[in-house]
């Protein structure tokens, strides 16, 4: 191992001679700690990024404050002090933006096509084609939370930094700024389109099989090497394995032994070009996968996602488990895509 070099050593060094309490005044940095000072400086929450609890739960109080002196309105619930769950967060930020209705179309959608969503669905939906949601490096891992359980307020400040940046480019630089309509940016916009003009195709029975355990899982996070089993999420071809492989169906015959490679390049590379189904002959349940395009080896093959129709499909990726539109990189990167439930004959 080489020396340390020398402006580290030399930082070490003073380190060294700093007084214990001196050190221990100094909070640790956050993860969100260019979002905390955004919010703080904002007035969105109290104090400075000194003071900012990173870790501490989110109170139902404090998030109802926040999103008062953002929308300018707001009332804060009796007991202010309640933790907030992630899938809490995601509906009140929703609902704060005006896009309750938007999520509740998507949640229509769903219930239309004779799924059974969990209710978090619709908000988790638009919560996530809005990017309100940050995907931990691998090394962190640790820090991703389910929809289910309690906010820290490092979430919030990254969530709520997310939406200022939707209203101006400059990011709000004084605290006394009135806060733009957020309700007319263009992130908004794009997902009141989205969900006006969402639909499922008509579905099959295993079809609806495997897209209702498909969409049960949107809202959990993803977590590298992933599969729900131990974790609190998933990575790509760990939430197809999920859905496809350790969930167990009525009747199921060989579907589980439709795919025998854990990662998204064995994944790929198991149907024979013959078999490989291009981008015009798409069916809801079809696994998808993505590369360098439709000339793309199995080695080249680095995402995987489930098909749902219509143009979209669903994913663990930097969003968590989200839906997507199958438009821009997805359609450009496309290379091709199996139909496990046909390997299996399962078609009706």
């Amino acid at each position: 191992m080489g020396s340390m070099p020398r402006r580290l050593a030399a930082c070490a060094a003073f380190g060294a001679l700093l007084p214990a309490a001196a050190l221990a005044a100094s909070p640790p940095r956050s993860w969100a700690q260019a979002q905390i000072a955004l919010v703080t400086r904002q007035g969105l929450f109290a104090g400075t990024p000194a003071t900012f609890d990173a870790d501490a739960p989110l109170t139902r109080g404090a998030l109802e404050d926040a999103l008062g002196r953002l929308t300018g309105g707001g009332v804060i619930p009796a007991d202010g002090t309640a933790s907030v769950s992630m899938e809490d967060l995601d509906r009140s930020l929703v609902d704060a933006l005006d896009l309750g209705d938007s999520a509740d179309r998507f949640d229509r959608a769903a219930r239309s096509a004779g799924l059974d969503p969990p209710p978090r669905f619709g908000t988790e939906v638009v919560a996530r084609l809005l990017g309100l949601r940050l995907d931990h490096p691998a090394a962190h891992d640790d820090l991703e939370l389910q929809p289910q359980q309690p906010a820290t307020r490092a979430e919030a400040a990254y969530s709520l930094a997310q939406i200022l940046g939707f209203g101006s480019d400059e990011r709000h630089t004084s605290a006394t700024t009135i806060p733009p309509d957020y309700t007319t940016s263009l992130p908004v916009e794009r997902v009141n389109a989205a969900a006006s003009a969402f639909a499922f195709p008509p579905l099959s029975v295993w079809q609806r099989r495997i897209i209702a355990t498909a969409i049960s899982y949107v809202g959990y996070p993803y977590v590298w090497g992933g599969t729900g089993d131990g974790t609190a999420g998933f990575d790509c071809s760990g939430f197809v394995w999920r859905v496809y492989k350790l969930t167990p169906y009525p009747d199921e015959g060989d579907l589980a032994s439709a795919l025998r490679g854990r990662t998204t390049m064995a994944m790929s590379g198991e149907v024979s070009r013959a078999e490989r189904i291009g981008l015009n002959d798409l069916q809801a349940g079809d696994v998808l996968f993505f590369g360098k395009g439709p000339h793309s080896k199995p080695a080249q093959i680095d995402h995987t996602a489930i098909y749902l129709g219509n143009g979209w499909l669903v994913q663990s990726s930097g969003e968590g488990v989200a839906l997507a539109p199958l438009d821009g990189w997805y359609r450009s990167s496309f290379a091709w895509a199996r139909r496990p439930l046909a390997e299996a004959q399962l078609t009706g």
